[in-house]
Parts: structure tokens; sequence; C-alpha cells
């Protein structure tokens, strides 16, 4: 996508999701062994706003983190000029201070130390950092976008990628991760399950569900001018995403667990599809332990995948047809819901 498109995106302010810590704590206290001595990048990450850049920066040591940078889209909003800001952004020639800036940069931090002795590590220190190393923040040349060339070479620095990209543009998102090889964990729309990209890195077992379960969905602040929204806290907007979910191709120890079959096959009990040779199972739980052909379940199951107990042959996901999908399935002449065809390798 080009990075018009990306701007248009973003200024239609749909993309405006900002992740709890609660919800990050949650799910990265799971992956603490795989960043010690790691470059992490949060490319999508605003550090006004970013919990990301916040749970980082906070736990840096802890982690053991080699360095943390944040990039920041010069697009990127501000919720009120009342928000607390982390840090002052350096004065631009012709800016009024006392507007909130709205530019591209990056922060880099190898170190978070107790740097003003106040004998804690936490935000100040970072604050610190920023106040007195200019090497520490500096304003990108380019729009900040994880697609430009400035964030393509942090990119290829970056050891593991963990932010909350744009929902709309998940799929050029994740095309960049697997083109340039890189560890991640990022948070999707559940829709994602079906999209052909993610779809193909599903089978090739470059990408699974996180920890987080996967069916309550997440809690994200949203701009004030959201009219639709859960609850306030703390004066800011939060709203509910039922459609969301981690993606990420670190090791997830329930996709390593072989579910427990034990239902037996029955024509009656599962009939085949008119327009593909296969059975439909309504549930991952229904999965008969005594068949081997092609089986279609839900799209769910991928949250349950284990790519040793069970291969991925395709999808009915849509009704366009090709050699990864074969149409919305049908039984006896009834549209059902959107099937992963799967078959059992022992």
């Amino acid at each position: 996508m080009a990075r018009k498109d990306l701007a248009q995106a973003k200024d239609a302010k749909k993309d405006e999701f900002y992740t709890q810590l609660d919800d990050i704590a949650k799910e990265l206290k799971y992956y603490k062994p795989y960043f010690r001595d790691k470059v992490v990048l949060c490319n999508c990450d605003d550090p006004y706003e970013s919990n990301f850049f916040k749970y980082f920066a906070l736990n840096f040591n802890t982690l053991g983190l080699k360095k943390l940078i944040a990039t920041c889209y010069n697009g990127s909003p501000i919720s009120g000029e009342e928000l607390p800001l982390l840090f002052e952004l350096p004065s631009i020639a012709g800016e009024d201070d006392r507007v909130p800036k709205k530019i591209a940069y990056k922060v880099e931090i190898n170190e978070v130390l107790d740097y003003n002795g106040d004998g804690r590590v936490d935000l100040a220190d970072v604050r610190y950092l920023i106040q007195n190393d200019k090497n520490v923040l500096s304003v990108l040349k380019g729009n900040g976008s994880f697609d430009s060339p400035e964030c393509i070479e942090l990119l290829k620095e970056a050891d593991i990628v963990v932010t909350n990209p744009p929902f709309s543009l998940f799929r050029e998102y994740l095309a960049l991760l697997d083109k340039y090889n890189k560890q991640f964990l990022i948070i999707g729309n559940t829709n994602a399950l079906t999209y052909k990209e993610t779809f193909r890195m599903f089978q090739q077992d470059k990408i699974r569900t996180g920890y987080t379960n996967f069916n309550v969905g997440m809690f994200f602040q949203v701009p004030d001018s959201w009219e639709k929204f859960h609850h306030l806290e703390n004066g800011k907007k939060i709203a509910r995403v039922s459609t969301s979910c981690w993606f990420t191709n670190l090791p997830v120890s329930k996709h390593s667990e072989e579910l427990i079959l034990y239902k037996h096959y029955t024509p009656e009990e599962y009939p085949k599809y008119d327009n593909y040779d296969g059975i439909n199972v309504n549930t991952y739980t229904e999965i008969p332990c005594d068949y081997e052909g092609v089986m279609g379940v839900p799209v769910t199951f991928l949250d349950k995948y284990n790519p040793d107990q069970f291969e991925i042959i395709g999808a009915m996901t849509t009704t366009k047809v090709d050699e990864y999908n074969f149409g919305y399935p049908y039984i006896n002449g009834t549209k059902i819901y959107a099937r992963i065809l799967i078959r059992r390798k022992r």
C-alpha cells in the first residue's frame, strides 16, 4: 500500500485503538525469556500515548532488553491538551509550544537505570534521559509510517516487533514482518484469521494466536471524538473490541498441546459438504478421533491449532475460489458458516 493510502487510513480515524497497559502485561508475561538481550521495536507507537512504550520502558531492566525503539507517525493524534505528557518534545521554529506536537519522531533507549537518583526505575528516568540526552529522541525526516524507508531500516535492526498496528493495514503490516523474517507479537482483528495472507502463514506454521482468551475481546482507549464507547476511565473513552486477539510467531504452549478427541465418526452426525469432499464438524471439541479424511471446522479452531496433530488443507471462507479457498460450505443446499479444512496427522 502506498504511503498516501496509509495517511488516508490514519486520517479516517478508524484505527486509533490504544491498547490498555493491563492487557499488554497479561499477554507479555508469557514471553519474558524471549526478550533478553533483544532489540524491541514498537513502530506504531506514539510514546505520548503508547502503553507498549510504557511497558517496555518500565520493564527494560527486568526484561534485560538490549534496546527499545519506538516510532511515531506524524498524524498520531493527541487526546486533548490536558493529556499528561511523558516528556516535552523539542521545539520547532514557528510552532506554538502550547499545542501538542504532531510530528514523526523516534525514541531509542539503550538502558534505563535510576538516572534521576530517586531510588526507583520508572518513567521518570525515561523522561530524564529524553530531556538530558539529545541522542535518545530525534525527529524523523519522513512521516514515520511503518513502511517508510527510515522505519524499515529500524525494522531491519530489530529482533522483535511488538505493537498494535492499524487494523485496516494489517495485511500490509504482516507482509512486511514476514518479508524481513522478524519475530513479532502484535494485536489484530480476528477477521484477519481468514485473510489469504494470514491463512497461508498459519498453513506454514509461521503465525499463531497468543495466550489471551480468544473469545473475550479487549478494551482500548479511543479518541474523544468517538460516539460509541463502553465506559469512561480517568476521563478517557474506553471501547470493547470483541473481534481482537494477539498474533505471534513466538512459541505459545497451547499450540503444542494435543486436543483430546473422544467422539466417533458417523455419517449422520458429520454430513459431507455439497461442494467439497469433506465432513462438517460444528466445534473443535467434536472432531472425531477415527476419521482420516478432510474435516471442516470453525475458524476459531486456529486458536487451538497444533501443527503436530493436524495439517491445514485449505479454507471455505469466501465466495472466491482459488488454490487455498474452495468457496463457502453448503450442506443439502444450505450455506453454513465459514470453515477451515483440516486433516489429522495421526
